[in-house]
């Protein structure tokens, strides 16, 4: 992979730049509604076991607004660049957005409002939008023989993408119905697909190629990857198993395969980091050490609540803001200004990533998001619905830090664009 910088020829398959922003600005105002939501349902989250209201409605905001709507924007752009193969044409990846940003306003306001309409509406859009852009991945992972450390969890992933759009179709199907024989166990499965099934192999596979390249750092080993996903998948197949088969022992060794799988894989970007040649870390490691703490401490949780230890809201929030959301923040302030720079080599000479970065922004979004984390699992933890409401705030404040960052980041390739034309 490209540790030393961008390979040749790369920006011959870059999108239009208009493809991936479309789907990062759509995640930065779902990141602002998820903490005002979040404000509204504090009283509910330190005891919340389920259900429909805000904080579900927050909580998929991230997964699915910003983790998701994120990963798609990532994956059409850098997809393409480290595999060297074409990601599909353009109208596609339009209309993956098109249809999946109203999908999941539909879905919230579904959870918010508790009718089934907008429930089932947003489901199917939502379901459809992410199943075309998840095709349109596995459509360009089939040419890759080349990245296994890459590709092995993208395709787990993909295939967790694909149960948990059918999980998630059959809980909104059944609100209203009551079919599912267990909705608690189906919810739990879901959560676990989506948050260490997708979001987790795609953050582990693309930690190998941006990880090295921002810290020209050596590749990770590609023995290394493979082993990670295997351990990976070892560890979904149990802890779904195990949730959806009612043993809570079962469910736990899943987790324990995910912790080895986390070990390997922080201890392979440990070694990265030990060997780099960029000395100095980038600001953006200041969110990224705490989220890989964040998603230990969640592994732990989750291993805890399989054993029946109280902590559904602690592995809850632990997981999708501790860990998830604190990660991918991280890296988008570090792949806008990437990406931007690559475009803005069409007009010449390209960006430099100081030209367009502004890191008073970022400042405040660190301090409001740190802030934010330890109040609201503080006020989990202690069931102090008060705390929750400042974390809230915070996290609400962080969020419009970071949308200044890119209309900062916006206005500064404009005008660059604008000088070399």
């Amino acid at each position: 992979m490209f540790p030393g910088g961008v390979p040749m020829g790369a920006q011959d398959r870059l999108q239009p730049p208009s493809i991936p922003y479309r789907f990062f600005a759509s995640a930065l105002l779902f990141h602002a509604a998820a903490w005002v939501l979040l404000l509204i349902g504090a009283d509910e989250l330190p005891g919340f076991r389920g259900g429909m209201g805000a904080v579900p409605a927050a909580l998929h905001l991230i997964t699915l607004g910003v983790l998701a709507m994120t990963a798609l924007g990532a994956a059409f752009q850098l997809l393409p660049v480290a595999t060297r193969h074409p990601l599909g044409p353009v109208w596609a990846c339009r209309l993956t957005w098109a249809l999946f940003v109203p999908g999941v306003v539909l879905f919230a306001a579904g959870l918010i409002t508790v009718k089934p309409m907008f429930l089932h509406g947003g489901a199917t859009l939502t379901a459809v939008g992410l199943g075309l852009g998840v095709l349109l991945i596995g459509r360009n992972l089939v040419r890759v023989a080349d990245l296994p450390g890459v590709t092995w969890h993208t395709w787990i992933a993909v295939a967790s993408a694909a149960a948990l759009l059918l999980l998630g179709l059959a809980l909104a199907g059944d609100v209203g119905v009551g079919f599912l024989p267990d909705r608690g166990a189906v919810a739990a499965a879901h959560a676990i697909l989506a948050a260490y099934g997708f979001m987790g192999n795609l953050a582990m596979g693309f930690s190998t190629i941006l990880v090295p390249m921002f810290v020209l750092g050596p590749n990770v080993p590609s023995q290394t990857g493979q082993r990670t996903a295997v351990l990976s998948g070892l560890g979904l197949v149990l802890a779904v198993g195990g949730v959806l088969a009612g043993l809570g022992w079962l469910a736990a060794l899943g987790g324990v395969a995910g912790l080895a799988a986390v070990g390997l894989h922080l201890h392979a970007l440990s070694m990265v980091l030990k060997k780099r040649m960029r000395k100095r870390l980038e600001p953006f490691f200041r969110l990224i050490f705490p989220a890989w703490g964040m998603l230990v401490l969640s592994l732990v949780l989750g291993i805890a609540l399989a054993l029946g230890a109280p902590v559904a809201p602690l592995w809850g929030f632990a997981l999708v803001f501790g860990w998830l959301l604190t990660f991918v923040t991280a890296l988008l302030q570090r792949i806008m200004p990437f990406l931007a720079s690559m475009h803005s080599s069409a007009g010449g000479k390209p960006a430099r990533l100081s030209e367009l970065t502004a890191r008073r922004p970022l400042d405040i979004h660190a301090a409001c998001h740190g802030a934010a984390l330890v109040l609201v699992l503080a006020g989990i933890a202690f069931d102090v619905p008060l705390l929750v409401r400042g974390g809230a705030v915070s996290g609400l404040g962080g969020a419009i830090a970071f949308w200044v960052f890119a209309a900062l980041l916006a206005r500064r390739y404009q005008l660059h664009m604008t000088s070399h034309s």
